[in-house]
């Protein structure tokens, strides 16, 4: 009786390497297969993307994110020159505190938490909400209908890092989200192989020097469709109208983040 008691704990049982690839296998296949057609698809699992995510999904949106590295949180991790701490201010800490975050009251509006913390839980809360987050596949392309995005073309990150000529698949989407931070990487390919955005130029205005008061305000004001079926959220945002960068200073971010699914569910009643 005590063998069999041990044997249905897995002590002393042994593993198919074989069998173990199947069960990977298996479940991603089944997963990935799951989110070709969703509600809504974002592109970069940093601050604004996630917490975007975490909203639309509470509210029973189908949502799936591609983040090109391997970890998820974009500049959370770093804090400020890799000091593990971040700031927000007082506007933005009730979407900290709904995750379970600890805040350190500092002074006159100034808040301040562990950016690891911050990282994991937000993770952990967006995942909890509903949200799948597929990590190493970037966003090469967009999907098109007629004058509209309504999806993403993606790749293995590694095939995109060595160079290599294998095509891509399609996801669609009824909207995109840009959260790939300064670099707005999927309103680049818009405005570059498609045609103006929602700027006064039309074009790319580019991300000016630092300023954490005007930041802050910008980039909750820049979160807008800056294309049919397209929001931009967080720096990127910034990055697209041409205001200044904040630095360790994320409310503003959250806040980008959290605009943005606000915006797609009047869309989507």
């Amino acid at each position: 009786m005590r063998r069999i008691t041990r044997q249905k704990r897995g002590v002393g049982i042994s593993l198919d390497d074989v069998v173990v690839t199947q069960t990977i296998f298996r479940r991603f296949a089944h997963e990935f297969q799951n989110h070709f057609d969703v509600d809504v698809a974002i592109a970069g699992a940093g601050p604004a993307g996630l917490t975007a995510a975490r909203y639309l999904a509470a509210a029973g949106k189908k949502v799936v994110i591609f983040e090109r590295r391997l970890s998820i949180g974009g500049g959370i991790w770093g804090g400020g020159m890799t000091f593990p701490v971040l700031v927000v201010q007082e506007q933005s800490k009730h979407i900290l505190k709904e995750v379970g975050i600890h805040l350190i009251d500092e002074k006159e509006g100034y808040y301040s938490a562990d950016s690891i913390e911050v990282a994991s839980k937000l993770c952990a809360a967006t995942i909890d909400a509903g949200v799948r987050i597929f990590n190493t596949i970037s966003v090469e392309d967009v999907l098109l209908s007629g004058n509209r995005v309504n999806g993403f073309v993606i790749n293995w990150s590694a095939v995109e890092i060595a160079n290599l000529h294998v095509d891509p698949l399609s996801i669609r989407a009824k909207y995109c989200i840009d959260a790939t931070g300064h670099a707005a990487e999927i309103c680049h390919i818009v405005r570059n192989k498609v045609g103006r955005l929602n700027t006064k130029s039309g074009d790319i205005e580019k991300e000016r020097s630092m300023c954490a008061d005007l930041g802050e305000k910008t980039v909750v004001e820049n979160t807008k469709e800056v294309y049919p079926g397209l929001l931009i959220v967080g720096m990127g945002a910034n990055a697209v109208f041409g205001s200044p960068r904040m630095g360790p200073v994320f409310g503003g971010m959250f806040l980008s983040g959290k605009k943005a699914a606000d915006i797609i569910l009047k869309q989507l009643k």
